[in-house]
Order: structure tokens, then C-alpha cells, then sequence
């Protein structure tokens, strides 16, 4: 029970990391720390090293419209 529940922690902590560092990322239009942070299970650290890299960073705000989804 105990090892289950200590689990189920670190699943938590490194989902809560990682959201909030995709997040900020995507915002920032990083697309190699995006796909770096998608894809390594790190336990919460390559996203916190991300966050306290960036953190002074303003986010870029992307503006998008329907023509950019255009299917030619």
C-alpha cells in the first residue's frame, strides 16, 4: 500500500511539472524543449531546470486565424 501511494506521488509531482512547463513552452513557441519535455519521464527535473531557465522570459503571445489551418 505504502509503495503504491509513493508512486502515485511521483506520478503527480512529474505531471504537474510537466504541464506547467509544456505549457509555457508552447506559449514560447520552443518546439525542441516542447518535444524535449513530451517525451523524457524526468521525475519533475528536466521540467523545473526548463522553468527556472525561462523563468524571467516574457511569453510570446501566437496569434493564429482560420487561414493558418487552410487545406489546400
Amino acid at each position: 500500500m505504502t509503495l503504491i501511494l509513493i508512486i502515485l506521488l511521483v506520478v503527480v509531482w512529474d505531471l504537474i511539472w510537466k504541464m506547467i512547463a509544456l505549457w509555457k513552452s508552447a506559449r514560447r513557441d520552443q518546439k525542441v524543449w516542447f518535444i524535449f519535455l513530451a517525451i523524457i519521464n524526468s521525475v519533475g527535473i528536466l521540467p523545473i531546470i526548463y522553468l527556472l531557465l525561462y523563468k524571467d522570459q516574457p511569453e510570446k503571445v501566437v496569434e493564429s486565424s482560420a487561414s493558418d489551418y487552410k487545406i489546400s
